[in-house]
């Protein structure tokens, strides 16, 4: 159902909860009253059959109806537009989930069309309700109670984005392989967060601005100017939230680079260590052939062979042995292969 709730305020008070729209313009005409129509996902033709009835500028319509809007106020004749981002934090799954709220506010009537579940329209009513001489201020006073709300969910969010953070904080310096992919997602809601809270600021100052113009209570003046100040506060934590994520992937990277220098450290000492037992092996191994030369070349019992007759030649082939592997040993040991 597109028209969530629909209703006919006099002096504060809900006089009427018409069934369809027609009756809503019939009502109001008769009693002189304020109408508050709230619509959820509207078909066109709603749309279009408030746009006729009072007015509504024709790109603000096309707004409304195509969604995917930024965070803005526009002011059409005697009708304010303004473009809400609602947001609501989800445990489950701990992502932010963003809406997008219209809202139509002229003379002597409120048109709200939702695109998304939060916020809580009718909570902002029944509070409204409850207060008929906040609600007999008229449609400044509805809108006031609308953003008030939205700022107001914007809390929650913000505790779950911090909460969030210091568990990427945790996982850094625990050197978790899947941090950075959540610092970029974490990152990115942070920056949807700004776009959707940092326009109201300008959006609640350019409210007061046209306070005297448009004849605003004074009370709503410093109702606005609260909201105003929740919002001043959401959007610097959230500039916060952002340079500290910023600093977090600085300090992640940071972190990587010196867990590779200390491995490539450790492959270059290990390969340092095998490097050198390479040398002692070829140097003993060298050492080793030698006498094994000599004896071959003295074993191959040819018959012509000069020191087959000397009666010295065995002791000689000894101590050439010796002497090859201990010279040997000395340049090896000299070179620092042992």
């Amino acid at each position: 159902m597109t028209l969530v709730d629909n209703a006919v305020y006099v002096g504060g008070v809900r006089t009427s909860s018409p069934h369809d729209l027609d009756e809503t313009y019939e009502v109001m005409r008769d009693r002189g009253g304020m109408a508050w129509i709230g619509m959820y996902r509207p078909e066109p033709a709603e749309v279009q059959s408030v746009a006729a009835e009072f007015g509504l500028h024709e790109l603000a319509v096309e707004d409304a109806l195509k969604g995917h809007q930024r965070a803005k106020l526009e002011r059409f004749g005697e009708t304010l537009f303004v473009v809400l981002r609602p947001a609501r934090y989800l445990d489950d799954v701990e992502k932010v989930e963003f809406g997008e709220l219209h809202v139509f506010v002229g003379a002597d009537f409120v048109v709200t069309v939702r695109h998304a579940e939060s916020p809580d329209l009718a909570a902002v009513r029944s509070r409204m309700e409850a207060s008929p001489e906040l609600l007999a201020m008229g449609p400044q006073a509805v809108l006031y109670g609308i953003l008030d709300e939205v700022v107001d969910r914007y809390a929650p969010v913000l505790a779950g984005l911090e909460n969030d953070i210091d568990e990427i904080e945790d996982e850094i310096f625990g050197a978790d392989r899947d941090v950075s992919r959540r610092v970029y997602e974490l990152s990115r809601e942070v920056i949807e967060f700004q776009r959707a809270v940092h326009p109201l600021v300008a959006m609640m100052q350019a409210l007061q601005r046209g306070s005297e113009k448009y004849q605003l209570d004074v009370e709503l003046q410093r109702r606005l100017r609260d909201v105003e100040d929740h919002a001043i506060r959401a959007a610097e934590r959230a500039d916060a939230y952002r340079a500290l994520l910023q600093n977090a992937l600085t300090v992640h990277a940071t972190l990587v680079g010196q867990r590779q220098n200390d491995e490539m450290q450790r492959l270059s000492e290990s390969a340092l260590a095998q490097s050198e037992e390479v040398k002692r092996i070829s140097s003993w191994a060298a050492i080793l052939f030698a006498p094994t030369l000599v004896g071959t070349v003295y074993g191959m019992n040819f018959e012509h062979m000069p020191e087959l007759g000397w009666a010295l030649g065995y002791p000689f082939a000894l101590l050439l042995m010796l002497v090859m592997g201990v010279a040997l040993y000395g340049v090896f040991k000299w070179k620092k292969w042992l």
